[in-house]
């Protein structure tokens, strides 16, 4: 038996990113977390997400925003006091 061998002559690489977020909307813009917020023109870097330590996920220009409008800051979620979570949980 002969086999052929096959060589190949394109190779077209596509990739594709996603937040690790359990939500796919920012609670405070109501935009998709692969977006960005309304500050901002193109998602990434310069849209960060960011989790309190009660671990509801934000744009980190909507929570900066929403935590800047209030005495004692609390997540829009579940009113606790607003803390950015450091460590991964």
């Amino acid at each position: 038996m002969h086999m052929k061998k096959c060589h190949q002559k394109w190779w077209h690489a596509v990739a594709s990113w996603t937040w690790d977020a359990k939500d796919e909307l920012c609670a405070i813009c109501k935009l998709p977390f692969d977006g960005c917020c309304t500050e901002c023109k193109y998602p990434g870097d310069d849209c960060p997400l960011v989790w309190g330590v009660c671990n509801h996920p934000f744009h980190l220009h909507c929570i900066i925003k929403w935590t800047g409008t209030q005495n004692r800051p609390h997540c829009p979620l579940c009113r606790r006091d607003w803390q950015i979570q450091t460590e991964p949980q």
